[in-house]
Parts: structure tokens; sequence; C-alpha cells
């Protein structure tokens, strides 16, 4: 079995690859201050409940945007899978030619993603990523990663508006029947919902002009990417596990 780690500033995403078939995967809180016993006891629970054994374990994957996460997986890696983790980031191969002004600048999580959607759907293609920020990332026909955008995530907003505004309640993220509300609450869901949508239109169809192609496929993924994809004019697709797909892909290019 592969153990896949895609480490968010909100949440880790953790999937388990038996023969390239993803099995099953959990999404548990990003901490920073977990030891690597506590996050071995967590993920030990998780493998019981599910009927599985962690001894099993051949090889285990890590793609971070959190450094300070990084020491405490490694470290359960080595203690509770008797394993050296590849960690996505300088000198591992991806197949993708990275055309960034700095490429280490490049967040590993937007590099994995590229890897799966051009191996699943080729170019060009502009993959949008809802996470803790929204990240736009375009892929040339060529498989060459060629940049992208980066905005404020959907709940970044939405707590913006609740820690600014005195007067404005914390909301859940859920889309309202029409944009003329009649409550605060409803109110605010329509601007955080519609206007998101409006966002991501906007970019990607700025986006499709500089890659100068009619061709273009959108893909989303992300925790809150259903959400926004039933509003947008723009998303032909909703791949929820892209990320660990990609995580696969390049352990698989790696693994020697």
């Amino acid at each position: 079995m592969l153990l896949v780690f895609d480490v968010g500033n909100t949440n880790i995403v953790v999937g388990v690859y038996k023969d390239k078939k993803l099995i099953k995967d959990w999404r548990i809180s990003t901490d920073k201050d977990k030891t690597s016993d506590e996050y071995g006891m967590l993920i030990k629970q998780l493998f019981i409940y599910e009927g599985l054994d962690l001894n099993l374990v051949e090889d285990v994957i890590i793609s971070s945007v959190v450094p300070n996460v990084m020491h405490s997986l490694e470290n359960f890696s080595l203690k509770y899978c008797k394993k050296e983790p590849i960690v996505v980031g300088p000198g591992i191969k991806t197949g993708i030619n990275i055309k960034y002004d700095n490429p280490k600048q490049v967040g590993a999580d937007r590099i994995v993603n590229a890897v799966a959607a051009y191996d699943k759907y080729k170019g060009p293609i502009i993959v949008v990523d809802f996470g803790t920020a929204t990240t736009f990332c375009a892929i040339s026909k060529k498989g060459e990663y060629l940049g992208g955008t980066i905005a404020p995530g959907i709940k970044i907003s939405s707590e913006a508006l609740f820690q600014k505004a005195s007067k404005l309640p914390r909301v859940e993220l859920v889309k309202p029947d029409m944009v003329i509300c009649k409550n605060t609450v409803s109110a605010m869901q329509a601007g955080i919902i519609y206007g998101y949508a409006g966002l991501v239109d906007n970019i990607v169809e700025l986006m499709k002009k500089e890659l100068k192609s009619s061709n273009v496929k959108v893909i989303a993924t992300g925790g809150l990417a259903s959400l926004i994809y039933t509003e947008s004019k723009t998303i032909d697709h909703v791949d929820k596990y892209l990320t660990l797909e990609g995580l696969r892909l390049i352990y698989e290019m790696n693994r020697e």
C-alpha cells in the first residue's frame, strides 16, 4: 500500500492506494503542534477503524505547504511505517516543465495538481484548487506549468466579513435561493457564493485569453469546489481526488 499526504494550511488529506486504486481517504485538521506520535496514533486508529493494517504500508509520499508540520510527518513515517518518505519539492521528478520565474516558489500542491490534471485531461488546462487560498494554474498543451493566480479562499473571505464588520455574524457556507435577500445571513451567503463564482469565472476567462486557445479544459478540486461549480459558467469538471492522484503519479516516477 502507498500512503499519501496532502498537507494544506487548514486540512491534511490522507489517502491509501493499493495497486493504483485509492481505497480510502480521510481529511484531518492541520495541527502544527502535533508530534509524530500524535499523528501516529491518529492515523493508526483511522486504519484500524477501516480494517487496514499500517504495517502493510510500503511507501509514503508527502506534499506540503506547511513547513512546520513536516518534521512530525517525516518522523511519523520513519517510526510507524519504517519508511523514508518521498517529499515533493526541488529535485523530485514530476514530468512537468515549470515556467516560473523561480520554480522553487511554486507550492507543492500546485505542481501535484498540474501533474494529475495533465496526465488525466491533457492540455491546455486550467486547474482551480479551492483551499485556504484559491489557486488558478495554467498548463500548456505541451505539459508546461505556465503559472497562475492566487486569490483569498472562500472561508477566508467569509471570516473576514465576520471579523471586520461588527454587526455581521459568522455564516454557514451554503447557497441561498436568490440574490435579493430578505435577511442578513442570506445576504452574506449570496455575496460570498455568487460573488466568488463571478471571481472564478472572470479569472478563468482572462487566463483563457492569455492561453490563446478555444479548447481549454477547466478542472476544479478542493473542499468547496462543488459549491462553486454549480454557479460557475467556466468550470467543466470537479475532480475531488486530483491532488491525491498527482501524488501517486509522482511517487511512481520517483520510487526507484
